[in-house]
């Protein structure tokens, strides 16, 4: 990737975002000398075992370099409206953050730019990165656009590409692209300083699409191939986490490997110097390594199964 040197410094800037992903490129613009008059975030929400309220990501950051934050819970609230109207922005830079109305995307005069970690228009929508490593891709990226009416559909800016290794999951690849996003988003408010980048149209929808993850995404079919239940561990590795029942319990896995072959049994107990547990598919067999049992810690297969060989007999399991 080029790297410019050009005077972002004379844009007004207000960035909007809220999780650890948005903090990056927010930091990136800074160190870049990017004039952020604002940033907007969602409000403090109770948190722990105390439910004391905690700030996001973004905001922590923001107080950290005297940032004025905004935290509305209407965006589209009179009072919200002209107090962002009353920074004068020439752009806003959106990263996962809500649904943003029109009056709000459409208030600066250079627009709105969103990043968004896929190779749009691929993977439009909530989960992005999940879907990605689910479906067994072997590359995603990030793509800078400007927002319009429907979500994710606005024309590009620039796009980067990388690379999902075998091992990838979704914790991996969202650092990576977390890391990658904040070096595309410096480079594209360059470019918009700089009015050196022509925007591209999308084109036609893409059939592979980014919904929201929901609890009946991740229970595993163990009917499927070896391949597609490794994808759909790692594409929900660490959260929320694919899981299955044991004995009426929900057993998550975070890890684990797959052994071609011909199953007998749906689950099955090895004992041995090294116990193990096994589960049948469609072509093999899957042996779990990353484990969380129901009401306990996430550990190894091995601690567990020191701890738990009980629960592991007269199987019950979907």
């Amino acid at each position: 990737m080029e790297r410019l040197n050009l005077p972002i410094n004379q844009l007004r800037i207000i960035f909007l975002g809220t999780p650890q992903f948005a903090v990056a490129s927010l930091e990136k613009l800074i160190e870049a000398g990017a004039k952020i008059v604002a940033v907007v975030t969602a409000p403090d929400k109770p948190a722990g075992r105390g439910m004391h309220l905690q700030p996001s990501a973004v905001k922590t950051c923001a107080l950290k370099y005297e940032i004025p934050v905004l935290q509305p819970t209407n965006l589209k609230d009179d009072s919200f409206l002209n107090n962002l109207k009353s920074f004068n922005a020439d752009l806003q830079v959106v990263i996962a953050f809500r649904m943003l109305p029109e009056k709000v995307w459409n208030m600066p005069p250079l627009g709105t730019i969103n990043l968004h970690a896929s190779l749009l228009p691929n993977y439009r929508g909530a989960a992005p990165i999940n879907w990605a490593i689910i479906n067994g891709e072997k590359e995603t990226g990030v793509t800078t656009f400007l927002l319009q009416h429907e979500i994710d559909t606005g024309d590009i800016l620039l796009q980067e590409k990388i690379e999902i290794t075998e091992n990838s999951n979704a914790g991996i690849l969202h650092d990576a692209l977390m890391t990658l996003g904040a070096e595309v988003i410096v480079n594209t408010v360059k470019m918009v300083a700089n009015k050196s980048i022509t925007s591209i149209p999308q084109g036609q929808n893409s059939t592979k699409i980014a919904p929201k993850i929901f609890t009946e995404n991740c229970l595993i079919n163990w009917q499927k191939s070896g391949k597609e239940i490794i994808q759909l561990i790692l594409g929900l590795s660490p959260y929320p986490g694919a899981f299955t029942q044991i004995n009426g319990q929900t057993f998550k896995i975070y890890n684990a490997k797959f052994e071609k072959g011909t199953p007998t049994t749906e689950i099955e107990l090895i004992s041995g110097k090294i116990n193990q547990l096994r589960f049948s598919c469609s072509d093999g067999w899957i042996y779990p390594l990353d484990v969380q049992l129901q009401g306990k810690k996430r550990m190894g297969i091995d601690d567990l199964l020191r701890g738990w060989n009980p629960l592991f007999k007269n199987f019950k399991f979907i």
